[in-house]
C-alpha cells in the first residue's frame, strides 16, 4: 500500500515515511528513528505508520535495503560501465563520489555510525564493503591486472574513498577536481587523457580552469 486516506484524514505515504527516517537518520542517528517522533514529524498520527510498515523493524530494514540499492549498487554498475581505457574507467567509478544521486556520502557515513552499535548492520555493512571490493577488482582484471595487483589496486582506490567519508573530509570542487587526474595516475598507472578529463568534468558541471 502506497498511500491512504480515512476519515481523519491524510495518512501519508510508505516513501514519506521512509524519507523522514532517512533524515533522521542523517541527523541524528539510529535512534532517533522511531515512531512517535516521525509522526510528529510528518505531522500524522501515529498509528499512520502501520499501514505502511509492521514495525519500527521493518523501516529499518527498508531504510538498509535503499542504501544497499543506492550506495553498492550504483558502484557496482559505474564499475561496469563502458570505458575504452582503465582510467576512463576508473572516471566512471569517480563519479559515485561527485553525484548525490549515485553516492550518498552522508547516508554512507550514518551506516557506518549505525553499524558502531549493531552487529547486524556491521555485518550489512561488511558485505557491502566486499561486493564493492569484487566489483573494483574486476574492473581492474578487465583491463589486464592480474588476480593479485587488481586486489590491491581495488582496496587502494576504495579504501582512500572511505577514509574520505569515514573523516567527513571537506574539499572545494575545485581542488577535488585538480587533484583527480593525480588519483586516476596512482590508482590505474594511467595519466587520463584530456578528452576523459572533459567528459568526466561536462558530467559535473564543472569548467577547468
Amino acid at each position: 500500500m502506497d498511500q491512504a486516506l480515512n476519515d481523519s484524514g491524510w495518512r501519508g505515504s510508505q516513501e514519506g515515511w521512509l524519507e523522514a527516517a532517512y533524515e533522521s537518520l542523517l541527523e541524528s542517528g539510529v535512534d532517533s528513528v522511531k515512531i512517535l517522533p516521525l509522526a510528529k514529524k510528518l505531522n500524522l498520527s501515529r498509528t499512520s505508520f502501520y499501514w505502511f510498515f509492521k514495525d519500527r523493524e521493518e523501516l529499518l530494514s527498508t531504510l538498509i535495503g535503499r542504501w544497499r540499492e543506492k550506495n553498492t549498487g550504483n558502484i557496482v554498475k559505474q564499475t561496469e560501465a563502458y570505458a575504452e581505457t582503465l582510467a576512463e574507467a576508473m572516471l566512471n567509478v569517480f563519479d559515485c563520489w561527485l553525484d548525490k544521486d549515485l553516492f550518498d556520502s552522508k547516508f554512507e557515513f550514518a551506516v557506518r555510525s549505525w553499524a558502531l552499535q549493531s552487529e547486524e548492520i556491521l555485518a550489512e555493512v561488511r558485505e557491502a564493503d566486499q561486493v564493492r571490493l569484487e566489483a573494483l577488482k574486476r574492473m581492474f582484471i578487465r583491463f589486464g591486472f592480474d588476480d593479485a595487483a587488481a586486489d590491491v589496486r581495488a582496496r587502494t582506490t576504495y579504501l582512500v574513498q572511505i577514509g574520505y567519508i569515514s573523516m567527513q573530509s571537506q574539499e572545494e570542487i575545485a581542488l577535488r577536481m585538480k587533484r583527480i587526474p593525480e588519483y586516476i595516475a596512482i590508482y590505474t598507472g594511467q595519466v587520463p587523457q584530456q578528452r576523459e578529463l572533459d567528459r568526466f568534468f561536462a558530467r559535473h558541471d564543472y569548467k577547468s580552469q
